[in-house]
């Protein structure tokens, strides 16, 4: 009963404040504009608008904060569908997938199946931030570091099977990625590692640098030395994004649904945020697939899975925020800063003493994924018009897009020469045939599993028996074993076909 009345009640004051709607569609205008611009993410974003926030009162300024957080984390899918860039951290996998079909004739589709799923992922977790938000807090305070390096294992383990035919190469991939996650101080002992002397990497490799060379840089290199660079796919035709049919989403429904839940389970555990999850849907996606070869060819699940899984980690990462005044995931982190400077302060007493701001947030967050479909298929069009121009103009000028971006963010000459490096990095693998998605996904989960792994030893007395048969841990690491066993099973006996048909008369 006291939820409908918070409802009625935070209806009633949004309905009765125009404002209110004009600063849901500025915020997610904004989002999806910062979203797009490679570097700049939803972080930038909110946290240039949060001096304006000093003019607005409370209720007003998380709404426009947070409509900026759901714009953010859809409009990085725009730049990764249509030039494998992805506009912010959450959208890397996108590219894998989405890029591909664009390369097919399928940009339109490909940012239509982004845009329903990132829809649909952000309806699901303001659903389940409105019922379930107290008691998803207490199952989060119940993870600890065992439970944290199970996760990152579990996401970690589908690598042998993601973009390319050789297990091999994938593996060895993903094994530089959690190499490369070792640069810098060690997380616990304070002691540089693998810095090569320079003071400049002792904050290890920054992420954002990392996925924007390997990416965007790798390709503008390889497009550029093909003998004649042309545009990725037919950009005679407007991009036109074309929403899936409701036949083609129930197609998807158990890919929906698994990232959507995984998501929102991400995005609640304190200091994951959605980049992590939308790693993790995709591995997901790719153990449970019956095709899992398919996946980093242009595949609907390859798109659907990460972008439903990052945007439910948005509702997800409210629940610590407005629950326990822990911040799930960077940005809600500077958006806490918006509650503060109006003497709010996010807890456990939130709920009692500021009912109308927790539920109108609530209702904004859904009515700014609803916007999200209506303006993302508009700046998606325009967006796309870049690719009329000839690449030898649109290759550079991504370049000086990417370095400026990489450079704004943290103000370091040291993040362009990340992104120069592994770019050129990048390239080579791309012509070596390795991929780089094995690799991309053990530099994200590689620090939460090593210092996760090495707290939980600590903390029992270096017993690795006794860390891995926690509960929840132990279950999640057998999974994560027997799917590994049965992934390897499947290439090596596909392996075995290819080679008694090659062999037959």
């Amino acid at each position: 009963m006291e939820l409908i009345q918070g409802f009625i009640s935070a209806f009633q004051y949004l309905f009765s404040h125009p404002l209110n709607w004009l600063l849901l569609l500025f915020g997610t205008i904004w989002g999806i504009l910062f979203g797009c611009v490679p570097g700049l993410t939803g972080i930038v974003g909110v946290a240039l608008l949060i001096p304006f926030t000093f003019t607005l009162n409370p209720i007003e300024g998380l709404l426009m904060l947070g409509a900026v957080y759901v714009g953010s984390t859809f409009g990085g899918s725009i730049s990764a569908i249509l030039f494998n860039t992805p506009g912010a951290p959450e959208a890397a996998c996108t590219t894998l997938d989405g890029y591909p079909m664009a390369k097919k004739g399928q940009a339109g589709k490909a940012i239509g199946y982004a845009l329903s799923a990132s829809a649909i992922g952000g309806l699901f977790g303001t659903i389940v931030l409105i019922l379930l938000a107290p008691p998803l807090s207490e199952i989060a305070l119940a993870f600890g570091p065992p439970e944290y390096f199970a996760l990152a294992i579990l996401g970690i383990t589908a690598i042998a099977s993601i973009g390319t035919k050789s297990v091999f190469k994938s593996l060895l991939s993903g094994m530089i990625g959690l190499g490369i996650a070792t640069v810098g101080m060690d997380p616990l002992t304070s002691n540089a590692r693998f810095n090569f002397g320079s003071n400049l990497l002792l904050t290890g490799i920054s992420f954002v640098p990392a996925i924007i060379g390997l990416f965007a840089l790798s390709e503008v290199l390889k497009r550029c030395g093909e003998s004649r660079p042309v545009a990725a796919f037919d950009t005679s035709s407007k991009v036109l994004t074309k929403l899936p049919s409701l036949r083609e989403i129930w197609d998807l429904k158990v890919t929906l649904l698994r990232s959507s839940i995984i998501g929102t389970f991400i995005g609640v555990l304190p200091g994951v945020g959605a980049t992590t999850a939308s790693f993790i849907g995709y591995s997901e996606a790719v153990r449970w697939s019956k095709h899992p070869e398919k996946f980093g060819t242009g595949v609907p699940e390859g798109i659907a899975a990460p972008e439903s899984a990052n945007n439910a980690a948005v509702g997800g990462s409210m629940v610590p925020l407005l629950s326990m005044g822990i911040p799930g995931s960077a940005t809600t982190a500077v958006m806490i800063g918006g509650l503060t400077i109006h003497g709010i302060i996010p807890g456990p007493m939130l709920m009692v003493q500021n009912q109308d701001l927790v539920y109108s947030v609530f209702i904004g967050m859904l009515i700014a994924n609803v916007l999200m479909i209506f303006f993302g298929i508009k700046i998606a069009s325009q967006f796309g018009k870049i690719l009329k121009i000839p690449y030898v103009l649109v290759g550079p000028s991504i370049i000086v897009l990417c370095m400026t971006g990489v450079f704004a963010l943290r103000n370091n000459m040291m993040d362009l020469v990340v992104m120069l490096a592994l770019g050129g990095f990048g390239y080579l693998l791309q012509e070596l045939d390795y991929p780089i998605a094995p690799l991309i996904i053990g530099l994200v989960l590689g620090p939460i599993a090593e210092i996760s792994l090495r707290r939980a030893m600590i903390l029992n007395n270096f017993d690795i028996i006794a860390v891995v048969t926690h509960p929840i841990a132990g279950v999640m690491l057998l999974i994560s074993v027997l799917s590994l066993i049965y992934g390897l099973y499947g290439q090596y006996r596909k392996h075995l076909e290819r080679k008694k048909m090659s062999i037959a008369p």
